[in-house]
């Protein structure tokens, strides 16, 4: 049988249990920024399952703003105080 690829590791895992995208960089050996990507794609993937993958949004550790638009993606600041202290978004599949 082959090994199974990334995404495919990483969508088995994200169905044990929620992780954000820099744990999956670091379990998987991968970059921030890849993890997001398969995540992403793991997310379109889903459409027309019975399942779905569900987002934990990022939050400012100073304000406490959790209102982003874009859950996927790991944004560089807090667009109401500009804190550069956030927490980063958490990924499942339920």
């Amino acid at each position: 049988m082959a090994e199974r690829t990334t995404r495919e590791r990483i969508a088995d895992h994200l169905r044990e249990q929620s992780a954000e995208a820099g744990t999956l960089a670091n379990e998987f050996e991968i970059t921030t920024n890849a993890a997001l990507s398969h995540v992403d794609h793991i997310a379109k993937s889903l459409d027309g399952t019975d399942e779905e993958l569900l987002a934990a949004p990022p939050t400012c550790n100073d304000c406490g703003f959790d209102d982003f638009n874009d859950l996927i993606n790991r944004p560089s600041r807090c667009p109401e105080c500009k804190s550069e202290s956030l927490t980063e978004p958490a990924f499942t599949i339920r």
